[in-house]
């Protein structure tokens, strides 16, 4: 029985996140204690504690994210409780990074300087220019493209997130989404303006990228021992030059999220486990294939399900 492991991104985050993990187990607890020293302040304390405003924030939900699901994969590997064989990885945004360390591309401690990096650099293109993200329920990835065609004399706009069939959501300048907004409700499509702090996945996103580029090349990568899926490309990574260019374009790119799961059900993929905070991935992957078995370990309580 082929199996994947999803790694959950940005939207996970919540004050608690792995703070059972790590009271239960000294594997988790190897990794809160690691970052910690690496960063220099307590991460577990904000992932643990709060205040909840704080952890919200770009730049600390992505590391915070990203070291919580790689404490809960190294829990279940201390416990033997990883499927027999892992076939593929895939995670969300910034959750590929983590599905590329699981699968050895780079090691954790090189994994957590890139996240750390790529959530100061969003955070602050997001500060540089005003913008946000616009969720589309009901419309198909055509109606979302004309959404947005249609939005576009007002700023720049673009479709970001390709979640799942009938869940898209653009990324644009804030008189952009207004009017995106507007054409939905005209198209019978629902609208929802989204708490973020701009629009990731975008243009908005370009200087980030560019400091990112210069960041991936000096990081030691290696291709992974287990293929991973390109949110850019929906296809599995190929080699450490691939990695740099498509984690790059990542930044300005939708992530196909959908058609990335479609390539995995493709490839016979039949069981589904998250690892990481919150059941976003799980709940897509319900509205994607309702046929596919997907188990979620976001607790403790998850490891005896």
């Amino acid at each position: 029985m082929k199996t994947a492991i999803l790694c959950p991104g940005q939207g996970a985050q919540h004050v608690g996140m792995g703070k059972d993990f790590y009271q239960a187990h000294a594997a988790a607890r190897q990794v809160f204690d690691q970052a910690d020293t690496a960063l220099g302040y307590s991460l577990s304390s904000l992932c643990f504690d709060g205040p909840e405003d704080k952890l919200q924030a770009t730049d600390q939900a992505q590391v915070g994210i990203y070291v919580t699901s790689v404490a809960i994969y190294r829990t279940l590997e201390s416990l033997k409780k990883l499927p027999t064989s892992v076939d593929m990885l895939a995670g969300l945004s910034l959750g590929e990074y983590t599905a590329l360390h699981i699968a050895e591309a780079f090691s954790f401690a090189d994994g957590l300087k890139l996240v750390q990096a790529r959530g100061k650099l969003m955070q602050a293109a997001a500060l540089a220019r005003p913008s946000t993200m616009l969720a589309l329920v009901g419309a198909d990835d055509a109606t979302a493209e004309a959404i947005a065609h249609a939005s576009r004399d007002a700023g720049v706009i673009v479709c970001a997130n390709f979640n799942a069939p009938g869940q898209v959501v653009l990324s644009g300048s804030v008189e952009a989404c207004q009017k995106a907004s507007q054409v939905a409700q005209e198209k019978g499509v629902r609208a929802m303006q989204l708490s973020v702090a701009g629009a990731f996945h975008s243009p908005f996103m370009a200087e980030a990228a560019g400091q990112m580029e210069s960041i991936l090349d000096r990081t030691a990568i290696v291709a992974p021992k287990v293929p991973v899926i390109s949110n850019v490309t929906a296809t599995p990574h190929t080699d450490a030059a691939s990695i740099r260019r498509l984690l790059v374009e990542q930044i300005v790119s939708p992530v196909r999220w959908a058609q990335s799961m479609s390539r995995l059900l493709a490839d016979g993929i039949q069981d589904f486990t998250e690892l990481g905070p919150g059941r976003v991935l799980t709940g897509l992957m319900k509205k994607i294939d309702r046929q596919s078995r997907v188990k979620n370990i976001s607790t403790v309580e998850g490891l005896s399900l």
